[in-house]
């Protein structure tokens, strides 16, 4: 009887390698929604509302209170008053920490372009580690770097001017049936 060999075990096969992931299939990004009318005559009216008291306030105090990074806070607080830029926290917060950046930038540097770009580069980074991004509160760090203000003054004002919008705001709240703020601190 002739025995033939049992034949060799093959070899097992290397583990395939994972296929190479598909791209994601585009999002598709849309505007967002129309809002209702009401929705945008009371957000409209809360910013014109917001400024002019700026300016009644500023006024009474003989102190400009209106600067273009408050417009554009209360911008956001009427029109977006769920972001978190909008948020309370954010809007004093963002703001006063961006005006503290400015005078420190002032403070090594001296009043000029190049610091203000620097205040207003650092401002983003301030508001960050804090947790109050707020993005107009960055030219509020480029107007004290350029402008050189009266410390105690600026910020007090500023604080003042901050406050007011955020109160305005939760008039327009109560108005438009939004919620704000959605967070505090």
């Amino acid at each position: 009887m002739t025995t033939t060999p049992a034949p060799a075990p093959a070899a097992e096969a290397p583990p395939a390698a994972p296929a190479p992931a598909s791209p994601r299939p585009p999002v598709r990004r849309r505007p967002p929604a129309r809002p209702r009318v009401r929705t945008v005559l009371a957000s409209t009216a809360a910013s014109v509302t917001a400024l002019l008291l700026l300016v009644a306030v500023g006024s009474l105090l003989r102190q400009p209170l209106l600067v273009p990074p408050l417009a554009a806070s209360m911008a956001l607080v009427a029109g977006a008053p769920d972001l978190p830029l909008s948020q309370p926290r954010s809007v004093v917060g963002g703001q006063l920490l961006s005006a503290l950046t400015g005078f420190a930038v002032l403070a090594v540097a001296g009043p000029g372009l190049w610091s203000a770009a620097v205040a207003g580069g650092l401002a983003l980074g301030v508001m960050m580690f804090a947790r109050t991004p707020h993005s107009p509160a960055a030219a509020t760090a480029v107007i004290v770097a350029l402008q050189d203000p009266s410390p105690w003054s600026f910020l007090g004002l500023l604080a003042l001017a901050s406050l007011l919008l955020v109160a305005v705001g939760l008039g327009a709240g109560r108005v438009t049936g939004r919620t704000y703020p959605v967070y505090w601190f």
